[in-house]
């Protein structure tokens, strides 16, 4: 675990701290609450990211991927290493196969979050999945460690 220091507490900083930030960040309205959030979870140790997506599931599993890996370089959320690369693929793809049955043959529009502290990296995809106005919503997240 890594210690992130809260005025005079040492708070250890694990999996489900960061799950929790790319939750949050994923969930956001609006751009000016996701630059807040940033600033706030920077604070505490954690970096974090969010992007925007929309398209028809058939073909949005590879673009998910590499806007995810592309949005954490970007940000520097992760190094331009091949296991960080890989780390937050894998946790994007997970997060997705939570999800797959409810998209399928359906469009999806929402947030994918990324956050890390440390060696813990999670990603989560929060969109509305259907038809016009339709809709049903889904999350997924995944964690790695590098």
């Amino acid at each position: 675990m890594t210690e992130a220091r809260k005025g005079d507490i040492v708070m250890e900083m694990g999996s489900r701290e960061v799950c929790k930030a790319a939750v949050e960040i994923a969930v956001t309205d609006t751009r000016d609450e996701e630059t807040h959030l940033k600033e706030k979870n920077l604070s505490r140790g954690i970096r974090s990211v969010a992007i925007d997506f929309g398209s028809e599931f058939q073909t949005a599993v590879p673009k998910i991927l590499e806007r995810a890996v592309v949005a954490a370089k970007r940000e520097n959320v992760i190094g331009s290493t091949h296991s960080e690369e890989g780390a937050v693929a894998g946790a994007a793809h997970e997060a997705l196969q939570q999800i797959v049955n409810k998209c399928v043959g359906l469009n999806l529009g929402g947030k994918i979050g990324i956050a890390r502290c440390g060696a813990h990296i999670s990603v989560c995809v929060f969109f509305e999945i259907g038809l016009l106005n339709l809709n049903d919503v889904a999350i997924g997240m995944g964690h790695r460690v590098v």
